[in-house]
């Protein structure tokens, strides 16, 4: 039995259970490694581009294969929501999101989810560009890649809504963007007189390809609406090259061009925006610039005539233990 702290507490159990208990040692200990090292050197995390629904699919699910077996499917996912307006009123809306699955999620939609399905969606906005053929003008289209499903209604089906149920009946739609500002804030008014900015976001996403094994890139670019005094209040802090954290909900919009051909764009409706990178006062005053050991060090100095250093009360110090505990084991 290799040696390690915890391998010493298994060795006090019987033998049946120190052969398990070293095992899952064993197993926790490679993954806390396996995950630091991914974490450290094949997915730095320089960005977020995270998107969570919960809504109600619209339609069948048509699972297909590509040409190396992997199942692929598109579902269509409505979400009702309820927005507040700027004048106070509230207007009942719907937003319809494409989501990409791939492999066993995909044969688990097709399989499971049926037309008016609640389902949870996590994942990450992508958008796909191309050259139409006969107008060779440049196409795009933006959709959600699933990470995660839930599929939420009980096996015997879906219950019907509790008649004092208000705010706990409803949907998710949210948008989480980190990355850099791409270009300087537009600020315009509407013909109704209401502020609103579109602001430019790039998120990076690293991985490695599964075939070859060499690192991939790609660089996504979110559309960001903002309205009201949060609108004014970017137009004057924030400028190309900042780094940011959106979150909102996406919006989906439609029109036609002067030929009558249709366009769509996806954005992100922002609710909240912060600028990243600067300093705050109030955390200011919780932090230490030195660690553990230069703490004790400088306590077990002689004090030096004439005064003593200030005191950093309400800090709590930070205790370096494992989190595996022989108790916690399933046995």
């Amino acid at each position: 039995m290799p040696y390690h702290p915890h391998f010493q507490r298994c060795r006090e159990l019987t033998a049946k259970q120190s052969i398990v208990c070293s095992y899952i040692v064993s197993l926790s200990i490679h993954n806390t490694r396996f995950f630091s090292r991914r974490r450290l050197h094949s997915l730095p995390m320089y960005s977020l581009n995270r998107v969570s629904i919960i809504g109600y699919q619209t339609q069948p699910v048509q699972v297909r294969q590509t040409p190396g077996g992997t199942s692929v499917t598109d579902l269509n996912v409505v979400v009702p929501a309820t927005i507040r307006m700027e004048n106070g009123t509230h207007v009942q809306s719907r937003s319809f999101h494409t989501v990409t699955v791939w492999g066993p999620m995909a044969d688990v939609a097709g399989q499971f989810l049926k037309p008016g399905g609640h389902v949870f969606l996590s994942g990450r906005l992508q958008t796909d560009s191309w050259e139409d053929e006969q107008s060779h003008e440049k196409r795009s289209k933006t959709k959600i890649v699933a990470q995660e499903m839930i599929l939420l209604d009980p096996k015997d089906g879906q219950m019907s809504p509790p008649p004092s149920a208000k705010g706990t009946l409803g949907a998710v739609n949210r948008a989480d963007v980190l990355g850099n500002v791409t270009r300087d804030p537009e600020l315009r008014t509407t013909t109704s007189g209401q502020q609103v900015l579109t602001l430019g976001v790039a998120t990076n996403e690293r991985w490695k390809d599964r075939t070859s094994g060499e690192p991939r890139d790609r660089t996504e670019f979110h559309n960001i609406v903002i309205w009201g005094e949060l609108a004014n209040e970017v137009s004057t802090t924030i400028r190309k090259g900042n780094r940011v954290f959106v979150s909102g909900r996406i919006q989906t919009r439609s029109w036609e061009t002067q030929s009558g051909s249709k366009r769509t764009t996806t954005e992100v409706v922002a609710e909240t925006v912060l600028l990243l990178g600067v300093k705050n006062a109030v955390a200011a005053e919780s932090v230490r610039i030195d660690s553990p050991v230069q703490r004790e060090a400088r306590e077990a100095a002689p004090v030096q005539e004439g005064g003593a250093e200030p005191v950093l009360a309400g800090i709590p110090d930070v205790r370096y233990e494992s989190d595996i505990k022989v108790e916690d084991l399933p046995f």
